[in-house]
């Protein structure tokens, strides 16, 4: 009995061939999902479309080709940010990364389903940041006296999803942080992680990070051994 593979994944798999080359519909396809990957990238961030009320930053980036080349200064809040410090639990940070589309598509949905889990917890401002990259979520963090940081990224796009968020959890954020000492979750979207199951995810996340003070490889190798029998 023959088995249609392509009902099981969005991958590109039993394409079929033309002599050497592939069928026409699958080579359009192809290059319909490349540039929907392309656009993604290149794409700006609306922070008025969101519809939620937030503190508006900027990288040291410039412009989007500035972002692109140069991912260092996506890391940085540029010099003219000001931010007023408090005592707060956490901050949620939302930055455009490098997939505008899937702050658009998703960023409102899951920080509706996350809020009521955080009903007791002391949030800082909601901030916006243009051409941000994942480490900018550090020094925002800590201008503004947060114990924790969690950022919502666009993740780098794939052919089959241009438009996937990403979710990063740092405790004690201050730039020179590095990705080893962050929690990631990824592939939020409607074809891949749910909201209500990222947002439990995430709630599980910065609870431990709390108790434990620590995020990343740090937290994995602090938790205790699972005993099987």
């Amino acid at each position: 009995m023959a088995i249609d593979l392509r009902s099981f994944t969005p991958a590109r798999v039993a394409l079929g061939r033309v002599g050497h080359g592939l069928p026409t519909a699958e080579l359009l396809r192809f290059r319909l999902d490349h540039a929907r990957a392309r656009d993604a990238v290149y794409e700006k961030l609306d922070p008025a479309s969101l519809g939620l009320p937030h503190v508006l930053l900027r990288s040291a980036a410039p412009d989007r080709p500035t972002y692109l080349r140069r991912p260092d200064l996506g890391r940085r809040l540029s010099a003219a940010t000001s931010l007023e410090k408090g005592d707060y639990d956490a901050a949620i940070v939302i930055a455009d990364g490098l997939s505008a589309p899937a702050v658009h598509h998703h960023a409102v949905a899951l920080i509706e389903a996350l809020t009521p889990l955080l009903s007791d917890w002391r949030l800082a401002p909601l901030t916006v940041v243009l051409q941000g990259r994942v480490a900018i979520g550090d020094e925002i963090g800590e201008r503004l006296g947060a114990r924790q940081v969690v950022l919502l990224i666009g993740e780098r796009p794939g052919l089959t999803s241009p438009d996937s968020l990403g979710i990063y959890v740092t405790w004690n954020p201050r730039p020179g942080r590095t990705d080893a000492e962050r929690n990631c979750i990824s592939n939020v979207r409607t074809e891949g992680l749910s909201y209500g199951a990222a947002a439990h995810q995430l709630h599980f996340l910065m609870n431990e990070a709390r108790v434990r003070k620590l995020s990343g490889v740090g937290y994995a190798l602090a938790c205790p051994p699972v005993h099987q029998g």
